[in-house]
């Protein structure tokens, strides 16, 4: 991206903190081999202050959509802390194949990381030894056996949304670990919707949203939701 491309990305700035629309397929750290990533790009994003932003929370890297950077030393320890006491409202939205029995509800299912030599790692469901783990979804709109699922993760474990929607039997589409089997070409259909700051206790939380990048917006025009959100509880 161009330093133009990454600062189109911004949907809120403040003194204190940055939301970027993450783009799909970009991860946000460089991995053991290199390549690009977000991060690199944040060197475009100080507009005019002496720090370089820093990441406030992580999005999996075919994950699109809200993003909070930390813009100086203040603005990151205020945000660690809203992490840490789960003060963060955050909306997911999410194209899964299936349709949940219920149309809303809780799912409450302890993770853990476990890995192999020939399928790497990945997050499974367990009883006894996982870490607490909790989902709110609501189904806003389905067709053809494919929902369009709302999702306010309450806590915030590595791929949760993806494992909690697969074990009440709609992964999300395109997800190539938890879903189901494709050819590779369909992109994951998970996007960060919203986030909402209460960054000051005397002054309204900060909200701040993503519009849907085009895979997603297409799933949505095709199950009847298109881009009129005013039904989703996150746009509220």
């Amino acid at each position: 991206m161009t330093p133009e491309e990454i600062r189109d990305r911004v949907v809120h700035r403040d003194g204190l903190i940055l939301v970027i629309d993450k783009p799909a397929g970009l991860p946000v750290h460089q991995g053991p081999g290199g390549g690009d990533n977000l991060e690199a790009y944040f060197k475009h994003l100080t507009y005019d202050i002496q720090h370089v932003p820093a990441l406030g929370h992580r999005l999996d890297r075919d994950t699109s959509g809200c993003l909070v950077l930390g813009r100086n030393p203040k603005g990151l320890k205020k945000l660690g802390k809203l992490f840490r006491e789960g003060l963060v409202e955050k909306t997911y939205w999410a194209i899964a194949n299936g349709v949940p029995k219920e149309p809303e509800g809780r799912i409450e299912l302890p993770l853990r990381k476990i890995s192999s030599k020939d399928k790497g790692w990945r997050m499974v469901v367990d009883r006894k030894d996982g870490q607490q783990s909790m989902t709110d979804y609501r189904v806003v709109s389905t067709a053809d056996g494919i929902s369009f699922i709302e999702c306010f993760p309450r806590t915030g474990r590595t791929h949760q949304i993806r494992v909690h929607l697969a074990a009440i039997g709609c992964p999300i589409v395109g997800d190539p670990i938890y879903g189901k089997t494709t050819d590779g070409n369909e992109p994951l259909q998970l996007h960060s919707r919203a986030l909402r700051l209460p960054m000051q206790e005397s002054k309204p939380p900060v909200y701040a949203k993503a519009p849907p990048p085009a895979h997603i917006a297409a799933y949505l025009e095709r199950l009847g939701a298109g881009l009129d959100t005013e039904t989703c509880q996150g746009d509220k």
